[in-house]
């Protein structure tokens, strides 16, 4: 199930922090940027409060990627409750973000809220996060280029069996060239490439 910013304890940051059997990789949804519109979500914290708990994680783990869910177009969102949204996404600077427009489901308390978003200003809204979010996710990946990291391969993949896919200690995806024999093991790979969404890397000499 994914986090709620409520269960990232500084006893859990600690553990982060301090154990080498836990990955620097944090999910930590917050939905949205406006502590109003949290407030109508039901989400239980504000913007300032979620804001505060990233800066305790960066502080404590220096080298962690975070990642996030946003809505966009939640009844009563205004631009100004977007503007907060973006504010929070330039602060943090998410690896990447799993990005929704909102949409009505039946029975639930907000598909009878009044000032429902009109689609046309959601769709805008969400493809100008979309284009934040992305330039974010780029630049996290560009960082690696030229390092030498250690890769967790799980899988061949899916595109090419002479290729492993596999997993950074910061979560980010990458695809390498490798024999089958490495699968489940912690191999040393030198990034070479940076695709936005994943990293090409080679086998370190």
């Amino acid at each position: 199930m994914t986090s709620h910013p409520k269960d990232l304890s500084d006893e859990l940051i600690e553990v982060i922090a301090s154990s080498d059997k836990v990955c620097n990789s944090v999910h930590l949804p917050v939905q949205c940027g406006s502590s109003r519109i949290l407030k109508k979500m039901n989400r239980h914290y504000t913007k300032e409060g979620y804001l505060e708990l990233v800066r305790k994680l960066k502080a404590a783990v220096p080298n962690v990627e975070l990642t996030t869910d946003l809505i966009v177009g939640f009844p009563g969102e205004t631009e100004e409750d977007f503007q907060d949204t973006l504010d929070v996404v330039k602060e943090v600077h998410y690896a990447s973000a799993f990005t929704f427009v909102y949409s009505k489901r039946t029975g639930t308390p907000a598909a009878t809220m009044e000032e429902q978003v009109p689609e046309e200003v959601s769709k805008d809204r969400f493809n100008r996060l979309l284009e934040i979010v992305n330039a974010q996710s780029l630049a996290t990946l560009e960082k690696y280029v030229g390092q030498t990291v250690e890769v967790l391969f799980e899988e061949i993949s899916k595109h090419n069996e002479e290729v492993l896919s596999g997993r950074t200690e910061t979560g980010l995806l990458v695809n390498t060239p490798a024999p089958k024999e490495m699968l489940g093991k912690y191999v040393n790979v030198k990034i070479v490439a940076n695709k936005t969404h994943y990293l090409i890397g080679e086998l370190a000499n």
